[in-house]
């Protein structure tokens, strides 16, 4: 029982990590001779208490595991934190450089339930901020659905758009040309994707004017705050992508008109009266474990039949923008666009987070220093010698021979009952809870 819990606890509070049987050996290897030294590691599944090795799902839905969707929130918010003060590997100069928070919407498709400035909807009522009804169609016949989720289908196309032209634009107000613009400056972003209620995604991106080595120089002495949100205005307004001809209506897709470029500020500034990076990256980090089943409740799977419809709870929204995607998903136009696949997104299939290369660390670099961290835990615990020899050789170095081999998804139901007993609060620590 000892042992079984130790191996739960590696998992962080996982509720379906991946079953892999197989084996690992990790053995010293003279590079200059090939031989073999001794046996530093050896893992075999039959020989673990549950059986398997169990590794984590890593999912980002906080629907599907929200433990590791916790640890993706984490990591978003680190990444985003080390994009606005640095640190990571990233220069603390990055604070000094203009930078703002944007919110780029869909157009609209329709009247929807809302609450208003002045506090009633168009139906009359005034809504609670949980009332079910927002977001939904004053009026579902006359809803363009068939556009909305065309517009989801799109959304990527159009940032990707935006993205192009706002280097254009901050070129043009510098007075230089694309290539020349290179040599001086650099764009740098982090965006997230965010669900609307009424099913149409939105973005929230942090953007930052750099040098031309990223956040490793500074900004030219032009690139101002104010330049940055007028080329922001000036690219969001001219991004347009032109989408499929059905049935004799040509689709053309676009940012909406509410468009909001606010400047950020650090609170040793401002007093903490004004937009902080604190509060950006703790906001952004908020949507990347959310989808379309928490603003919509639609569904956080994939559909393999339309008839499943039938026996799932959703909402008449998120039901017939499904059930439109699945529809349009059967067009041999619109076949690149995979609607049916994504149907259970309303059609979105873009990345929930992006950023540039530049604007700070990775995922994948912050996943790996933890992997490490742990693996070092692992081999203090087992009375390993973590110091390493004084010289290193440079013919010695590990070989690592592994085969693994999927068994299954989850655990068993004693193995549920002993992982939630030895999982600590997901929120405890955490640097972006507040």
């Amino acid at each position: 029982m000892p042992a079984l819990v130790r191996q739960l606890r590696t998992l962080g509070g996982c509720t379906t990590p991946i079953r892999l049987d197989g084996q690992r050996t990790e053995q010293e290897l003279n590079t200059r001779t090939g031989e073999l030294g001794r046996v530093l590691h050896h893992v075999d599944s039959t020989k673990l208490p549950a059986g398997s090795l169990l590794v984590r799902c890593n999912n980002r839905r906080a629907t599907r595991c929200p433990s590791c969707a916790e640890i993706y929130r984490r990591d978003t918010f680190q990444l985003i934190t080390a994009g606005l003060r640095g640190g990571k590997g990233t220069p603390a100069e990055v604070a000094t450089h203009p930078r703002v928070f944007a919110t780029f919407t869909a157009p609209g498709f329709g009247p929807v339930h809302n609450r208003p400035d002045s506090g009633r909807c168009r139906c009359g009522t005034r809504h609670a901020p949980d009332d079910d009804a927002l977001g939904t169609p004053l009026d579902p016949a006359t809803y363009d659905y068939e556009a909305a989720v065309l517009w989801n289908a799109h959304a990527s196309k159009i940032w990707a758009r935006f993205s192009i032209y706002l280097r254009r634009e901050v070129a043009k107000r510098a007075g230089l040309t694309q290539r020349a613009f290179a040599e001086h400056a650099r764009v740098s972003f982090a965006k997230v994707a965010e669900y609307q209620k009424r099913g149409a995604v939105h973005f929230h991106a942090v953007i930052r004017l750099d040098g031309p080595d990223g956040g490793d120089s500074p900004p030219p002495a032009w690139a101002t705050t104010e330049l940055l949100t007028d080329a922001i205005r000036a690219a969001a307004a001219a991004a347009e992508v032109t989408g499929p001809v059905l049935d004799g209506r040509a689709h053309t897709f676009a940012f909406g008109r509410q468009l909001d470029v606010r400047p950020i500020r650090t609170a040793d500034f401002t007093g903490g009266q004004e937009l902080t990076d604190r509060a950006v990256a703790a906001y952004i980090a908020k949507y990347a474990t959310k989808g379309a089943e928490t603003a919509t409740g639609t569904l956080d799977r994939p559909l393999r039949f339309l008839a499943e419809l039938a026996q799932l709870q959703l909402t008449d929204h998120a039901r017939q923008m499904i059930r439109t995607a699945w529809t349009l998903g059967a067009r041999r136009e619109l076949v690149d666009l995979r609607l049916r696949a994504w149907a259970h997104m309303l059609g979105f299939r873009g990345h929930f987070s992006t950023k540039t290369r530049r604007y700070s660390t990775t995922l994948g670099a912050l996943r790996q220093a933890r992997a490490e961290w742990r693996r070092l835990q692992a081999a203090i615990a087992r009375g390993d010698d973590t110091t390493g020899p004084a010289t290193p050789d440079d013919d010695e170095t590990t070989l690592v021979l592994s085969h693994w081999t999927f068994a299954g998804v989850g655990l068993t139901r004693a193995e549920e009952w002993l992982s939630a007993a030895f999982t600590p609060d997901a929120t405890e620590g955490d640097p972006a809870h507040a």
